[in-house]
């Protein structure tokens, strides 16, 4: 697309153009998105065709892209896919938005998601669940999964979602596309609305690497509305070239009986394929990723608890009302929340409670702690680490309905690179029974350049992935 809109041989207004009629096409079936902005699209598209015509040129400008709804944007609605926030349109751009904004990059639309983000399948919705284009049967993942979806199903080629336990990378290794998160400190939560504030961050998703290293570069970068960002060093020529015989650990602990067989057959299959290519992969223990799930459902829902109290229909969002403020706030909660939100804002505050926090949330604190020095260990030994990024393939929607601690476990992967802060990729590496299977690499902290070049590696042996048949 960026070669076709620099040599002129199509303009941005017919790119933009292309996707919206793709996403009217496809998006009744796949839900994807909770609101397609045609006329902003439009508009900001013939803008980038002006520049273009200037002769500038970005890696984004006049490309059009998709925007996780907990990221505000100016003047279009951001609900969280929650009917508590329902028709609230924000006074300001998240710094994501106003960044790609400034790259000349244009805004589809915004897409679906478990509400407040707080689930790893899209079912948790207020609205409606999102399809995985690979199988309308089955989710898509989550948190992001209309952002995963839309990318899948070539609605756009670029989106951004949030992962805070892997709400990034699982829906990208369900979905068959490229899921990243950076360090945390990398990318401006500034906007995002926030869910567990420690672990939360932006990340892409694209169709191939290379696309989410360009991605990641025009949304990364120090922002002085975020208190927690670091300014450290990020080589983009490093970034951009395939890795050479890099040392990679794999940890037992995500080679067991915990990983479906079939995707514990395509990471060995990934393993030796980069072997070949040159790496040097070995096998390593890392006895704290057993403790990944039980810290984070203390440690997330605990900072849930705290950001949430902010809804209490005074100041914006739903407003039910009623003879007092307390009952007030206890309608609006009741109405706006939706079952999976108010169980964690009940475990997150029940942690905190007096004679319960060094119980359980100083304790998790300290789990945290320990993970993160193991991981950094074995980091002064490895380039990076190689994991599945999901225990099974995509399953089918409301398979888990009776079981949420099985929704919870599909993040058992993921969450270490979270609660640690490290940069980590989801590539594709495969397919079992048509489904996608995805590989994912965690590097230390700030080396996201070391991320991108052995992540282009291993793309380069496992193949770039395909689109599903469903929706070509």
């Amino acid at each position: 697309m960026r070669e076709l809109l620099d040599a002129k041989k199509v303009s941005a207004q017919e790119l933009a153009k292309a996707h919206l009629e793709r996403i009217h096409r496809l998006d009744p079936t796949v839900r994807a998105f909770l609101k397609v902005c045609d006329e902003i699209a439009l508009k900001q598209a013939g803008a980038a065709q002006e520049r273009i015509m200037q002769g500038e040129t970005n890696p984004l400008l006049g490309i059009p892209f998709a925007l996780k709804d907990n990221m505000v944007t100016q003047g279009i609605e951001t609900t969280c896919a929650s009917k508590i926030l329902e028709g609230w349109k924000p006074p300001y751009d998240s710094t994501v938005a106003l960044r790609l904004a400034q790259h000349g990059a244009v805004l589809l639309g915004k897409t679906n998601l478990d509400e407040f983000a707080m689930g790893s399948s899209t079912e948790f919705s207020g609205f409606f669940p999102t399809r995985n284009p690979w199988d309308l049967a089955r989710v898509p993942g989550g948190s992001s999964g209309g952002s995963a979806a839309a990318v899948a199903a070539g609605m756009a080629p670029i989106a951004f979602g949030s992962d805070t336990g892997g709400s990034v990378r699982q829906p990208a290794a369900l979905c068959g596309v490229v899921g990243m998160k950076p360090t945390y400190g990398r990318v401006s939560r500034f906007g995002l609305i926030a869910f567990s504030s420690s672990l939360d961050q932006i990340g892409p998703f694209a169709r191939n690497v290379r696309d989410a290293i360009w991605a990641y570069e025009a949304s990364a970068g120090v922002d002085p509305n975020d208190s927690t960002m670091q300014d450290a060093p990020y080589d983009s020529q490093i970034a951009h070239r395939p890795a050479k015989a890099p040392k990679i650990g794999v940890p037992e602990q995500v080679m067991n009986e915990k990983i479906q067989p079939e995707v514990r057959a395509l990471m060995q299959n990934a393993i030796k394929s980069l072997s070949d290519a040159g790496a040097v992969i070995e096998q390593v223990s890392l006895p704290m990723i057993e403790h990944g799930v039980s810290t984070y459902y203390i440690i997330a829902p605990a900072e849930a608890s705290s950001n949430l109290a902010r809804y209490d229909g005074v100041r914006y969002g739903l407003r039910i009302e009623a003879e007092s403020a307390s009952e007030m706030m206890r309608r609006v909660r009741e109405a706006g929340f939706g079952k999976e939100v108010k169980e964690r804002i009940i475990i997150g505050t029940y942690v905190l409670s007096s004679g319960y926090y060094d119980a359980f949330y100083t304790k998790a604190h300290k789990a945290r702690t320990l993970m993160k020095t193991q991981f950094r260990e074995m980091f002064s030994r490895y380039d990076a680490l190689l994991l599945p990024t999901s225990p099974t393939t995509a399953f089918k929607i409301g398979e888990f309905a009776g079981d949420p601690m099985a929704l919870k476990i599909a993040d058992y992967c993921t969450i270490p690179a979270n609660l640690g802060g490290f940069p980590a990729i989801s590539i594709n590496a495969g397919y079992s029974g048509g489904l996608p299977v995805g590989l994912q690499l965690v590097c230390d902290s700030f080396c996201e350049q070391t991320l991108f070049s052995i992540a282009l590696l291993a793309e380069s042996v496992l193949g770039a992935p395909k689109m599903p048949e469903l929706v070509t």
